[in-house]
């Protein structure tokens, strides 16, 4: 090659809007533990190594909420109780620290802190009702201290006032936490200048994304989500007012100008949500180019991509390009990103050695130069694209490593050139256009829509937004200027999260909360209009469980264990749908659902696997018992992420052979052990896999709750968990 392969990184950094108007507090504190741990450090490593150009998009929702922290102006309901003196914590309080301060990946921000490790052994193994009778002020004081200290990232841990909290570890003060809090913002402070002082230097390019990060496709026409699947339930009512597009785009390019100086020339469509609709708004506020993903690209070119055995395209030639989009309003770039090198750093690198993990993302490099070495063309560009923030927690040192490692590689090789994507575009304008009306309306998740719409609950929103639009709309007199409250409470409902967290698919610690700030932007609009609150704001959306619940228990039922997936009997089962989700990511399930049910002698399991997939040798169940003092012990299985609930303890573990259908139960056991003990469980795999175990092998008493996770596994080794966020609860009648 004439040229060298050249790589895009782009890397996403996003919150949405926490702030509620209705109590002028900010609900969760994701901006400002995000910020001292993710923002900031991601481009302090790439200033080390300064032939390295990359992009990052930060989205103006998140810029203003930086700013508010940066300004000492929020305050989130995390940070007030932080800086409550104990003595004045009540009980509801402490309920809720002991909670929700363990927030956290276990294996990277709690283990390697002695005392943050010791509390949450505590509440895991002794329960939340020991830890509320016997803890004392230091505890609740310590784990408030440890809740904010641990997410600030180890590149600052050289500060002489972090090193020294570090070292002190215990026996935290008020004074301590308020100095910890200031700390923090000192640190948030300098994120937004020093990505405007990088992009000044021309090592950063800092691209933007709709004011509140909203589905601009569906905001258009919410129809547009039945192009990737034409049979999709929506809403009754159509969702289309494309003015709130222009709104959106004209806010975010007003924004960058003022923080930036300059004009953002990149836009991130958020979730790389594109539509042959929004292109012209698009254009007409004068970006020159967007990104989005490789499914996108092959439904807009009726191409599959097809990889091989190691990951490797066997048509590099057509995503490793930019492509033009023409409309009446200007012509638009366009570049896609690899799906797959994109969620290697996102999912998999996290668990391997640093230096292996860099040599491998710098092979699949080498192998795309080479292979495209048979094509015409060029020069090339392998557009690297991902959330800038939520992969770290499970890098050991937030990824410092990891990226020190890649950089270094990078340096150092002669045939991979680093860059922004408004460099490569200045240098090699796209030579290739797509019809605008070819261009497929989807998002990076599958290509299609299904993620913010399309399933009862995400409709249900959708029809109150609707709603909610319609009366804004009637109200003519009420401008942007002369009413700025509505338009912002719809701007902020307009946003994409909270449709992510409605539904099935996707959970955390927090539905209850995201559902709470969608509703309460939507009240906050009808009181600044002056309109009556419709009744059912005031109630949740769906019903929020640890795990996602599509179903709970009718009534107690009695399978034949024989893996024939009898719906008659299961019917009255619990049912989970177990979706496609980890966290905040998105990636591919083995498990279709999962049933669950009990009678008096028994608790049983069926799990339906998708139709087609390779099914893992080993199935294993955990569970521990969270009111009960009993020994506990870690996961015995090898690759295991740092992540909860897989960095509990647990005191049964049942593991299931797929092959042979045999079973062997342990019990936890002295030094975080495991011993045999006997067991006259039950398991069947036809059809489905269907479990039965008998309450007799449990030696617990009626009323008695359990928690409980399943692990797939090949030769000991993790593969997956699910329920994927959150543990399935079971109570022995």
């Amino acid at each position: 090659m004439t040229h060298p392969l050249y790589i895009a990184f782009i890397w996403h950094q996003h919150q949405p809007i926490y702030k509620s108007q209705r109590v002028h507090e900010y609900r969760l504190p994701w901006v400002r533990l995000h910020g001292t741990k993710d923002y900031l450090d991601l481009i302090l490593h790439l200033e080390r190594f300064p032939k390295l150009h990359q992009t990052v998009n930060l989205v103006p929702s998140l810029i203003l909420q930086l700013e508010d922290y940066a300004n000492g102006t929020a305050i989130d309901h995390y940070q007030q109780l932080a800086l409550t003196p104990v003595q004045k914590l009540n009980s509801r309080e402490k309920r809720e620290i002991i909670d929700h301060f363990f927030d956290a990946n276990y294996q990277h921000l709690i283990s390697p802190h002695q005392r943050y490790r010791e509390l949450f052994f505590q509440k895991q193994e002794k329960g939340l009702s020991w830890c509320l009778e016997h803890w004392q002020d230091d505890d609740y004081g310590d784990l408030l201290a440890w809740h904010n200290l641990a997410w600030i990232d180890p590149v600052f841990w050289d500060d002489p006032q972090i090193a020294q909290w570090l070292n002190q570890g215990q026996n935290f003060s008020l004074q301590d936490r308020s100095a910890i809090i200031a700390k923090q913002r000192e640190i948030i402070q300098r994120i937004v200048p020093q990505h405007r002082l990088m992009q000044q230097t021309g090592q950063l390019e800092i691209t933007t994304s709709p004011y509140t990060h909203p589905i601009l496709p569906l905001l258009a026409d919410s129809r547009s989500a039945r192009v990737a699947i034409p049979d999709l339930l929506l809403p009754e009512q159509v969702f289309q007012w494309p003015e709130d597009i222009k709104a959106h785009l004209s806010k975010a390019s007003e924004i960058y100008k003022d923080r930036f100086g300059r004009a953002p020339r990149g836009l991130w469509p958020s979730e790389q949500s594109v539509s042959p609709a929004i292109l012209p708004y698009i254009a007409q506020e004068g970006f020159q180019w967007i990104c989005s993903d490789e499914a996108v690209l092959g439904c807009s070119l009726n191409h599959f991509f097809a990889r091989d055995e190691s990951g490797n395209l066997y048509d590099p030639n057509l995503l490793y390009r930019p492509y033009l989009l023409e409309t009446k309003e200007g012509n638009i770039s366009i570049v896609f990103r690899d799906h797959r090198l994109s969620d290697l750093i996102g999912f998999s690198y996290g668990c391997m050695d640093a230096q292996e993990a860099a040599a491998d993302l710098i092979g699949h490099l080498d192998k795309i130069a080479l292979s495209l070495q048979e094509h015409q063309g060029g020069p090339w560009l392998v557009t690297i694209a991902l959330d800038g923030e939520n992969c770290w927690e499970f890098y050991e040192k937030d990824g410092l490593n990891f990226l020190n490692a890649l950089y270094q590689r990078f340096s150092d090789h002669l045939g991979l050139k680093l860059v922004t994507v408004s460099e490569f575009l200045e240098k090699f304008p796209p030579q290739t256009t797509i019809a605008t009306q070819n261009l497929h309306s989807g998002s990076w998740i599958d290509g299609t829509f299904t993620t913010w719409i399309g399933q009862q609950a995400k409709n249900k929103a959708w029809q109150m937004l609707i709603q909610a639009r319609k009366v804004l709309e009637r109200h003519s007199e009420a401008t942007e200027q002369s009413n700025p409250l509505a338009w912002e409470a719809l701007y902020a409902a307009e946003g994409s999260d909270w449709f992510w967290w409605f539904g099935i698919g996707h959970s955390s610690h927090n539905d209850d909360t995201f559902d709470l700030l969608f509703r309460e932007n939507l009240i906050t609009l009808y009181e600044a209009l002056g309109e009556p609150v419709p009744e059912n704001l005031y109630l949740p959306i769906e019903l929020h469980l640890g795990s996602r619940g599509h179903q709970q228990p009718l009534e107690m039922i009695n399978p034949n264990i024989d893996g024939s997936a009898d719906e008659q009997i299961w019917d009255k089962a619990g049912c989970i749908e177990i979706g496609g989700s980890r966290g905040t990511m998105h990636r591919n399930s083995l498990v279709q659902r999962l049933f669950y049910g009990y009678n008096h002698l028994s608790f049983f399991l069926r799990i339906d696997f998708q139709v087609g997939s390779h099914l893992p040798e080993e199935l294993h169940i955990f569970w521990y018992y969270p009111d009960i003092a009993n020994l506990n012990s870690p996961i015995s299985l090898k690759a295991v992420p740092g992540d909860p609930p897989l960095n509990h303890h647990y005191h049964h573990h049942l593991a299931i052979d797929l092959a042979s259908q045999s079973i062997e139960m342990k019990q936890a056991h002295q030094g975080y052990s495991w011993n045999c003990c006997a067991t006259n469980s039950k398991a069947v795999l036809d059809k489905c896999l269907e479990i039965a175990v008998p309450w007799s092998d449990l030696h617990i008493h009626p009323d008695t709750e359990l928690h409980l996770v399943a692990i797939l596994a090949d030769a000991g080794s993790f593969k997956a968990h699910f329920p994927e966020s959150g543990l399935l609860v079971l109570k022995m009648p």
